[in-house]
C-alpha cells in the first residue's frame, strides 16, 4: 500500500485473519441476529478488502475512499451470503466488493454516460456472453448488432462507453529504471519533432521573401483565391502572379 500502514485509521498490518470454519460459524450467527458477530465477521474481512483496492489503485483515487467503498460492498456481502450454498464466502465477497468499487468509480467519473447507454452496455455483454457459449468464440460487432437488431456502430458506443478512462501517466512497464507510461505508446504522426523542425524551417524561409511575394501566397494558399482573382486584388496581371508565384515557390525550396 505504497508503505501505508493506516486507513481510515485502521491499523492494516494488524488486521484479523479467519479460518473459512470461523467465518461460516460468524456467518451463521449473523443470519441469526447476532450484532457482535456481523461486526467481528466485518473487522476479520478487512484484508479481503485491502486485497481487492491494491488493482484500483493506479487510478489515482484516494486509498481511504476506496477502502471505505470496499467495507460497503463486504458489508453488502455479509448480509446478502446464502450459507446454504457450498461457496467460499470470499468467492461471493470479492465480486461484491470488486462491483462497489466500479460503481463508485463509474459514477465519479468525469466522463458521464447516460443511463440508457449503460443499459444498453448491459444487454450487449449480456448477448456477447451467450454468443460466446453457444459458437465457443469472440462473436463480431456485425453479429452482437444482429442478436439485438441495432446498428454496428451502436454496439460500438455501447462498449466504449463502458470502458475506464487511462490516465496518460499511468505506468505499463517498468524494469527498475524509469517507467514507461501510456503517453510513451501513444503515436502523434502530425506533431513529431521533425514536422515541428519542417515548420519552423518553412516560417523562416517564407520570411525571407518580399512582402509582394508573402502577401501572393497567403491570397493564393491561405485565402484560397484564383490567381485572376489575386491579380485584381493586387492591381498585376495574371501572368505576374503567375510568374511571381512560381519564383516564391522555388526560393522557398531552396532556402529549405
Amino acid at each position: 500500500m505504497q508503505g501505508k500502514v493506516e486507513i481510515c485509521g485502521v491499523n492494516t498490518a494488524k488486521l484479523k485473519v479467519l479460518s473459512n470454519e470461523e467465518i461460516m460459524a460468524l456467518l451463521r450467527r449473523t443470519k441469526e441476529g447476532d450484532r457482535e458477530a456481523r461486526q467481528e465477521l466485518i473487522a476479520g474481512n478487512l484484508r479481503l478488502v485491502l486485497s481487492v483496492i491494491q488493482k484500483f489503485l493506479s487510478r489515482g483515487e484516494n486509498v481511504d475512499d476506496l477502502f471505505q467503498v470496499g467495507c460497503i460492498g463486504l458489508i453488502k456481502a455479509i448480509d446478502n451470503f446464502d450459507i446454504s450454498q457450498n461457496v467460499r464466502f470470499s468467492t461471493y465477497g470479492v465480486p461484491m466488493i470488486i462491483g462497489e468499487i466500479r460503481r463508485y468509480l463509474r459514477d465519479n467519473s468525469p466522463i458521464r454516460v447516460s443511463r440508457s447507454m449503460r443499459d444498453l452496455a448491459y444487454k450487449v455483454l449480456q448477448v456477447k456472453e451467450r454468443l460466446m457459449g453457444e459458437t465457443q468464440r469472440e462473436p463480431t460487432v456485425e453479429e452482437i448488432a444482429r442478436a439485438l437488431e441495432i446498428r454496428r456502430e451502436d454496439v460500438v458506443f455501447a462498449l466504449d462507453a463502458i470502458l475506464d478512462p487511462v490516465s496518460l501517466h499511468e505506468p505499463v512497464y517498468t524494469d527498475g529504471g524509469d517507467a514507461i507510461c501510456v503517453m510513451d505508446q501513444v503515436g502523434d504522426t502530425k506533431n513529431t519533432d521533425e514536422s515541428w523542425l519542417e515548420q519552423i524551417a518553412l516560417n523562416e524561409a517564407i520570411d525571407r521573401l518580399g512582402e509582394r511575394e508573402k502577401h501572393i501566397l497567403a491570397l493564393r494558399f491561405y485565402d484560397g483565391k484564383t490567381q485572376m482573382e489575386v491579380a485584381g486584388e493586387v492591381g498585376i496581371s495574371q501572368a505576374q502572379v503567375s510568374r511571381l508565384e512560381k519564383n516564391a515557390i522555388s526560393q522557398i525550396k531552396k532556402n529549405l
